[in-house]
């Protein structure tokens, strides 16, 4: 299945039916009178969170969403049925914007979450709404009302715990293999990873999402490489997993470059939860690796932990690490939660 993470629709509520100009006219029926019902409401437009999907492929191939008509009013004091609604279904972690593309209508995090976007049309009132003492036979009906349209943009944010970023050829592929189920593809050049991949981990009784995405470069924010286009998907991680490649020369440069580009996008990613890892370490003797990991904790001012995606070494103590990052900032929630609730008492 192609990935696809921002798409452009128009949507168009239903126009309201019609009201009806009838009269009775029946056998026996001295006073018959007019019985003109009134029209349908016309469908709503209404986008809803679903589980099973991660992509919004569907609205590649369709763009274009229409809620049904209301039914007209027919004689008898018949009114119409309401127009069907037009529903687009979304995968979690979904944003709805305006035009613009900026403005936000809606952000859907949960399945089962429905936004309504657009109301449809009301109903037209038939002749026999008008009928009064000194009207005893009107002969004319309300039409329905339009419904409204407008265009919205489409853009997933994908939902993760924790996510790897860092220069093309980093080894996030090849670790995220290592310690999920996921199948990204993996090969000896850059940007092989052309969109976001998750897989879900298991670490001790703890399972947790971690998210691939694709590898930045210098002036990524200006659009440089594949750009930052795919930066929003670690918005909403708990803790970034930054990987050096431990072959690179110079991995100061490697580490300032990520970090610029993160911040360059946007300041909240810059201070999100930070573990830096050493990669690679199963193509450096222990000098090189001392060495490296000694510039790496100068720059960071953190712990630098030493990895290797293809053995294995190294790679429990990361999992643990984000483990701890994320049980830590959900304890932190869980508190500022409390005081919220909680009454502050005036000694």
């Amino acid at each position: 299945m192609k990935f696809l993470d921002q798409a452009k629709v128009y949507v168009r509520a239903g126009d309201g039916g019609a009201g009806a100009v009838s009269f009775l006219r029946e056998k026996f029926v001295e006073f018959g009178g007019p019985n003109g019902g009134n029209g349908g409401r016309g469908g709503d437009v209404v986008v809803e969170c679903v589980d099973g999907l991660n992509t919004l492929i569907d609205y590649r191939y369709q763009q274009h969403f229409k809620a049904a008509t209301g039914t007209h009013g027919m004689g008898k004091d018949r009114s119409g049925a309401n127009g069907g609604d037009a529903v687009l279904r979304v995968p979690i972690g979904t944003q709805i914007l305006e035009d613009d593309n900026e403005t936000l209508i809606a952000d859907l995090t949960e399945v089962g979450q429905r936004v309504v976007l657009l109301k449809g049309g009301n109903g037209g009132f038939g002749n026999a709404h008008f009928k009064t003492s000194s009207n005893q036979a009107p002969r004319h009906a309300n039409p329905g009302l339009v419904g409204e349209e407008k265009w919205i943009w489409l853009r997933l944010k994908l939902i993760a715990d924790a996510g790897l970023v860092g220069l093309p050829n980093a080894g996030k592929s090849t670790f995220l293999a290592a310690v999920s189920a996921a199948k990204p593809k993996i090969a000896d050049y850059p940007f092989t990873t052309l969109h976001p991949n998750l897989g879900v981990v298991r670490v001790g009784e703890r399972d947790f999402v971690l998210a691939d995405i694709p590898g930045l470069i210098e002036g990524a924010h200006e659009g440089a490489g594949i750009g930052d286009r795919f930066l929003g998907h670690i918005e909403r991680c708990g803790v970034l997993v930054h990987l050096i490649d431990g072959t690179e020369e110079d991995v100061k440069t490697a580490y300032k470059t990520i970090r610029g580009e993160l911040a360059a996008y946007d300041a909240g990613l810059a201070e999100k939860p930070e573990i830096v890892a050493l990669n690679k370490i199963d193509a450096l003797d222990e000098d090189a690796i001392k060495e490296k990991v000694e510039i790496l904790k100068k720059i960071s001012k953190a712990e630098v932990l030493t990895v290797s995606g293809v053995t294995g070494k190294g790679v429990q103590d990361v999992l643990y690490r984000i483990v701890s990052v994320l049980d830590g900032g959900k304890a932190e929630k869980l508190e500022a939660e409390r005081r919220a609730v909680e009454p502050h008492w005036i000694p």
